[in-house]
């Protein structure tokens, strides 16, 4: 009988450790604060270095606690147009709304062993569409470009049920020589020219 009573205690915390590794798949939303690397750049222009962030996606974790995910997010902010002489920066009262959207795709690995806090980290690629508009500009003096940069990631997730969880996670992103590019640039005048930058987000998640 005592045998059998073991028996039965080695299976059961086996199959919940299976179970708890199974292939799975889930969605996210998230909400943060970006500082852009172009801190200059971005306070001429918009009065602050960064701003807001809002996202979401999907991923799929695999048995082997390494997670793949794809995610969007947008930043947009409105400041207006600037004239630099020398560093002094003069308003000219012209609306000026940047927006700067990332498609990004992340593996990582999960150090899932049963704790109730899942620390995990990982890193991949960003393709970033940045657009500059403003309402009085025609279509030249407008800005629509696309770059691709690297990130990396780090964070802990913490499960509030079953099918529900949330995270804070930390990125740091390089999208190098994005910026800069016009000899006319509120970017060129400041020697900037990188539009990756550091995220502080919160996570809720569906699945498990």
């Amino acid at each position: 009988m005592g045998g059998c009573v073991a028996a039965i205690c080695l299976v059961f915390p086996s199959a919940a450790q299976t179970q708890s590794h199974e292939f799975s798949l889930r969605g996210f939303a998230d909400v943060g604060s970006t500082t852009f690397t172009a801190g200059e750049s971005f306070t001429a222009v918009l009065g602050g270095d960064g701003g807001m962030v809002f996202g979401g996606g999907a991923e799929a974790v695999l048995p082997q606690r390494v997670v793949i995910g794809v995610r969007a997010s947008r930043f947009r902010r409105t400041g207006e147009r600037v004239f630099l002489s020398g560093r002094e920066r003069f308003g000219l009262g012209i609306p000026a709304t940047v927006t700067v959207t990332p498609v990004e795709i992340t593996g990582g690995y999960r150090l899932d062993y049963g704790w109730r806090v899942v620390p995990y980290a990982g890193g991949g690629l960003g393709w970033y569409r940045y657009t500059e508009t403003s309402s009085f500009a025609d279509g030249a003096e407008n800005v629509r470009e696309q770059f691709q940069g690297r990130h990396l990631v780090a964070g802990a997730e913490i499960r509030l049920r079953s099918w529900i969880g949330t995270a804070v996670e930390a990125q740091w992103a390089t999208v190098p020589d994005a910026l800069g590019a016009d000899p006319n640039s509120v970017s060129k005048e400041f020697g900037e020219s990188n539009l990756g930058g550091t995220t502080v987000r919160l996570k809720v998640i569906v699945g498990r």
